[in-house]
């Protein structure tokens, strides 16, 4: 095919970044290595893989009680039927297909058959608010919504008046109850109907330095930006990746389970199985309020990537039942797990950690379904030292990702055998890391390089150049160290910098993390102290979730209730500790604090007041972002006046 004809076209372009919705970009190939393979469109992309593995299974996703099978050949037909749909009900190029449910088949199809048509894929992710999926669909000139069921529907339908780009609105599960909405077979049914010439054509006129995906940033000092990744930022980060992590063709069984809006789930759950001609599971829609490791047991994947807070819960559960252990069962568990940290801190193989390899690690992989895995990853936010060290100790080493939506997921990459305890690892083959400005101690922003960075943001000049320097860095906005060896240590977050009225700058998040190190009882700890004399600290105490609704329940987790009774404390709800309050689980606390405090790096980093909020921090209550991130403008702003009464 002529090389002015797309989907393989590259359109002439000067310009590292752009923010205009038809804008080119020039690709930052790299003279040799990795990055200087050729570039491929996403519809090229899925079109080999799917040829290759031809019969292969490509999708497996339960329907009453059963797993069902797509094929890859099948999984391309639908893929193409999806984007013929898309454009006979007047999908038009550089416009948006949203998508708002939980992970199934639809929502793959939804999100490359977009692609397919020329148009541009967009999440919307189920937490979020009716006036959040209108700002956001207005943005990315949404004209097909597709819906998972009447409940992703209704919070819709009050404002889809207000989106006046909107053409149809589709619903994957369950039967539509407004008017005018179209069944999932219904909207099948016209794109088995529609010609391939149209489709030919918007392969036809498509670029691979164009605009493939949109994500929405999630907008914690004002409304979301639209970071538009191209078909080559796609394809070169999901190949550089499984390169790097040693993803084995045809092999590979992975889980979905985490929001598809978000770029990390959507490279590996989406494009990381078609680059391994491997399969993807879907999960419950219930997965992160239970179910999860059900699916685990009954999949047993082969890669497993959870984000820091579905480690912690899954830490949480298995202390809880390790306090069921008790006698000479118990003493050998302890040194297993001792002999784990020594093999993996110190290098040091003991007697125990055979003996753990035996009767305890390999016991413990089955009871979660991760007895097959090779893999075991987290990434969105810092996952703590405690936990890391937790599972090191199960013989169950888990590596860090470091990256962002706009280096559409990695820039920095662990592996087994390159990674170092806090680190997030190496920078990925052909890109580039620095540190912008470093202090004494090397520590500066965090700036990255290669063709897995953004174009822009979609319509917002400003805040493009603002992130992309003239010379294509990406300013994170995080600061970081660089060792010797290229491990790449990220150590706070820039916007986040607490600068007390004393001038001294302060990192919130190490406090943070050592505050809840020290005191097991306590979910989330929010440093305060911008412009303040002193810092203080807001607590929340670790109790059970109400799984329907996501609002923490008033009774105390089993980690809160054991940590209480080791008090010499009965304590079963919030209430129990606040009122009165509890002088004992006080003065516990207030030791915890003490220690923390005997690790700060100068007096204006010690915590001089504190105080407990009746209930955990969520996502609902807008406190947490959708990869369970403190949002912590938005917390400020909310407990204004709480601040002001903590400094009165």
């Amino acid at each position: 095919m002529p090389e002015d004809i797309g989907p393989d076209r590259i359109l002439p372009a000067e310009d590292l970044t752009t923010w205009k919705r038809e804008g080119a970009t020039k690709i930052r190939f790299s003279q040799d290595g990795f990055g200087s393979r050729k570039a491929i469109s996403v519809p090229t992309y899925v079109r080999k893989a799917c040829e290759e593995a031809n019969n292969k299974p490509a999708v497996r996703f339960k329907k009453d009680g059963s797993w069902k099978t797509w094929s890859y050949t099948e999984y391309y037909a639908y893929i193409r039927c999806t984007a013929r749909a898309m454009i006979k009900l007047g999908l038009e190029p550089y416009h948006a297909a949203s998508i708002a449910g939980f992970n199934s088949p639809e929502w793959f199809l939804s999100c490359l058959g977009a692609i397919f048509a020329g148009g541009f894929s967009c999440g919307l992710y189920p937490t979020n608010s009716a006036e959040m999926n209108q700002f956001i669909m207005n943005d990315s000139s949404t004209q097909i919504l597709v819906v998972e069921d009447d409940a992703a529907l209704s919070k819709i339908w009050k404002i889809k008046d207000q989106v006046p780009s909107l053409k149809q609105i589709i619903q994957y599960s369950g039967k539509p109850t407004k008017p005018g909405v179209l069944s999932w077979q219904e909207f099948m049914d016209i794109g088995a109907k529609a010609s391939e010439g149209p489709l030919e054509d918007r392969l036809r006129n498509m670029a691979i330095n164009q605009c493939a995906t949109l994500i929405y940033t999630s907008g914690t000092t004002g409304n979301p930006k639209g970071v538009m990744l191209s078909h080559d930022n796609l394809v070169y980060t999901c190949d550089v990746s499984l390169k790097t992590c040693n993803f084995r063709n045809y092999q590979e069984r992975i889980v979905s389970y985490l929001p598809l809006s978000h770029i990390a789930a959507m490279l590996v759950d989406i494009y990381a199985p078609i680059g391994c001609r491997s399969v993807v599971y879907f999960a419950d829609k219930d997965a992160l309020k239970g179910s999860l490791v059900a699916t685990l047991q009954d999949v047993r994947p082969t890669q497993f990537f959870g984000v820091p807070r579905v480690w912690e819960k899954i830490m949480e559960k298995m202390l809880d039942k390790g306090r069921d252990i008790k006698g000479l069962q118990k003493k050998i568990s302890q040194a297993c797990k001792e002999a784990g940290l020594l093999h993996y801190l110190h290098n040091q193989d003991t007697v125990m950690y055979r003996v753990g390899q035996k009767v305890v690690y390999k016991k413990v992989r089955q009871a979660l379904g991760l007895d097959q895995c090779i893999g075991l990853f987290s990434a969105a936010a810092p996952l703590g030292i405690e936990t890391i060290k937790y599972f090191l100790s199960l013989d169950m080493p888990i590596v860090e990702l470091y990256g962002m939506s706009e280096t559409t997921g990695p820039h920095t990459l662990s592996t087994l055998t390159q990674r170092r305890l806090g680190s997030v690892g190496k920078t990925l083959e052909s890109c580039k890391s620095r540190v912008s400005e470093p202090s004494e101690d090397g520590e500066g922003e965090m700036c990255m390089w290669g063709r897995n960075i953004m174009m822009g943001y979609l319509d917002r000049e400003d805040k493009t150049q603002e992130d992309i320097d003239p010379e294509g860095w990406m300013h994170s906005g995080d600061l970081a160290t660089i060792d010797d060896d290229g491990f790449v240590f990220i150590t706070g977050r820039i916007k986040e910098l607490l600068i007390t009225a004393g001038g001294e700058n302060v990192a919130p998040v190490p406090i943070e993390d050592l505050i809840k190190r020290e005191l097991p009882i306590i979910s989330n700890a929010i440093l305060i102290g911008d412009k303040k004399k002193f810092l203080a600290v807001f607590l929340t105490i670790k109790t059970e979730m109400d799984h329907n609704t996501d609002i923490p329940k008033k009774e105390l987790a089993p980690t809160s209730i054991a940590w209480c009774e080791a008090l010499g404390r009965k304590c079963s709800t919030i209430e129990d500790i606040l009122e009165g309050p509890d002088p004992i689980i006080m003065a516990a606390i207030q030791a915890g604090i003490d220690r923390a405090n005997a690790h700060a790096v100068s007096n204006a980093a010690r915590v001089q007041r504190w105080t407990i909020l009746p209930l955990d921090l969520t996502i609902s209550g807008g406190e947490l972002g959708p990869t369970m991130k403190l949002k912590r403008f938005a917390f400020n702003k909310k407990f204004d006046r709480a601040i002001e009464r903590l400094y009165g």
